[in-house]
């Protein structure tokens, strides 16, 4: 948890109802698709938790089962009342963290980083000195965390082409060499096996051990 010493933040994670998110990996992993994406979620989640830095980590999901397993490691849960979409969660985030934790920046985070590391995170975090910074995604053209200061509206911009329209509205993108887990979202099977290259945390190697088992006709196996 934060290290009060310093400026702490309070991260907002959006999550879609695992039943229909992650599409782009429903060819490869046809029964395990909704596992995966809890499971990217959550340790995700975890790993926001162990930054030094964060202060609190909310949550917004309509998924009880995500909603269960992020309560059950700290984190906040936060209902997606808007419903309109992925910029309208996090504008909701947003506004409930500020309201709750005023002292603290706001930063979105990617629900899908399951290698990330809490030592990358808080160094992008600690590097987050504009008013609005971000960090681009892997391919270089999405983002995987937008952050705010204390005050500052979050005014997010998800979506293809986000890193750019992120950018065009004066964000500022953070470019540090240390930050692969933090940049490796996961959309396709490819993307998957990087973060797996990377380490991915526990929840979803246990889903890639259910898959590698499935695979071979087996149970167990280490992914």
């Amino acid at each position: 948890m934060a290290d009060l010493q310093v400026a702490p933040w309070t991260l907002v994670i959006p999550v879609k109802r695992t039943a229909i998110a992650k599409s782009r990996l429903a060819s490869a992993y046809p029964q395990h698709r909704p596992e995966l994406a809890r499971a990217f979620a959550v340790d995700t989640t975890a790993a926001a938790l162990e930054s030094r830095l964060v202060l609190a980590v909310l949550v917004v999901t309509d998924d009880p089962v995500v909603a269960a397993d992020v309560t059950a490691i700290g984190a906040h849960v936060v209902p997606d009342l808007p419903d309109v979409g992925l910029n309208g969660a996090l504008e909701h985030g947003a506004a409930v963290a500020a309201a709750q934790y005023p002292e603290a920046g706001v930063a979105a985070l990617s629900a899908d980083l399951p290698a990330l590391r809490p030592t990358e995170l808080t160094a992008a975090l600690a590097a987050c000195t504009a008013a609005r910074s971000f960090v681009i995604d892997e391919p270089g053209t999405g983002t995987t965390m937008l952050a705010a200061a204390p005050g500052v509206p979050l005014d997010p911009r998800f979506g293809v082409g986000s890193a750019q329209a992120h950018q065009a509205s004066g964000a500022v993108p953070i470019e540090l060499a240390v930050l692969e887990s933090l940049r490796r979202d996961v959309d396709t099977a490819a993307d998957l096996a990087h973060a797996v290259q990377l380490g991915v945390g526990p929840r979803t190697a246990d889903v890639m051990s259910l898959v590698m088992g499935a695979a071979t006709g087996t149970e167990g196996l280490a992914c």
